[in-house]
């Protein structure tokens, strides 16, 4: 089942691509900053039985060279599976859309990371086939940040990290400067990262300490922010309306129709805690009615 700590590892890279450049910097691989960033299919089924996705696929057209696919997978653990899951979805990319792809493994644990780097060989009798390089990130290469202007400096890489040194030592600190530095920048577009985190870090250690965090910048007078302002003219309203953008945003990422009426069901509830189950149900929903199918566990 997809969690939420999985489903922002990867979708983080669709919706903030600002973060490829300095990724690929740690990675040691050269990426302008200026380049196109699209997101492509993620279904790479052949036959039905068999059904197989990609977490999160990009199509990057940098300024100084050729396209390529990135392919963006979030690992919690070691599968054994996955020596040819990956091996597959990167030949069958390259055969389907003719061009080079790269594969980039997200990962919140050192062992895992470690594993995840490979190689991972197909072949027998002494021969190789293919052999799969995956590109890994984890807390061993991505940089802490706990310096509030580096965190301001680039908020989406900051929230990144944060995500993936959920389980470090030094988490507290990582959050205390990234909240911070979001406490001191204006703009509605901060409120995405205030929900990136508190959604993909619930299932966390760092979760209530980001959820206080977040109570003390709400609560802080004086700043002007978004937030602040929301929380002193009481528009509740406005936070049900965020869920909801981000509800409808999330299907239609996943490529699932959303009708008129449902569309119409979710931006006109208010209930938060609604809002927050049917966010949760769409992390795995193959349609959108299943988003209000009671279940008789919760009824």
């Amino acid at each position: 089942m997809v969690t939420s700590a999985h489903e922002g590892s990867h979708r983080i890279f669709q919706e903030r691509p600002e973060i490829l450049a300095p990724v690929f910097g740690v990675l040691g691989i050269a990426l302008p900053e200026k380049a196109t960033v699209d997101a492509i299919a993620t279904d790479v089924t052949e036959s039905r039985p068999l059904e197989r996705r990609v977490d999160t696929v990009l199509r990057i057209g940098p300024s100084d060279g050729d396209d390529f696919l990135l392919a963006v997978e979030a690992q919690g653990r070691r599968d054994a599976k996955k020596a040819s899951s990956w091996a597959y979805y990167v030949s069958y990319l390259q055969a389907k859309y003719d061009l080079p792809v790269l594969l980039l493994v997200v990962c919140q644990d050192r062992a895992t990371a470690k594993w995840a780097t490979g190689p991972f060989d197909c072949g027998a009798r002494g021969w190789t086939a293919q052999r799969t390089y995956p590109m890994v990130i984890g807390p061993d290469n991505l940089p802490v940040i706990t310096d509030q202007r580096t965190a301001a400096g680039n908020l989406a890489m900051a929230s990144f990290s944060a995500l993936v040194h959920a389980r470090s030592p030094h988490i507290d600190a990582i959050l205390e400067a990234l909240g911070r530095a979001l406490q001191a920048t204006d703009g509605k577009y901060t409120d995405y990262f205030y929900e990136f985190l508190e959604l993909n870090l619930r299932a966390t250690p760092a979760g209530d300490r980001w959820k206080e965090i977040m109570s003390f910048v709400t609560y802080f007078p004086g700043r002007g922010t978004v937030r602040e302002t929301a929380y002193l003219e009481g528009k509740a309203e406005g936070k049900a309306e965020d869920r909801a953008s981000l509800i409808l945003r999330l299907l239609e990422k996943r490529g699932i129709p959303v009708t008129e009426d449902t569309r119409e069901r979710v931006t006109s509830c208010t209930d938060l805690d609604t809002l927050i189950l049917w966010f949760d149900r769409a992390l795995t929903a193959t349609t959108a009615d299943e988003l209000f199918t009671e279940d008789p566990e919760e009824a």
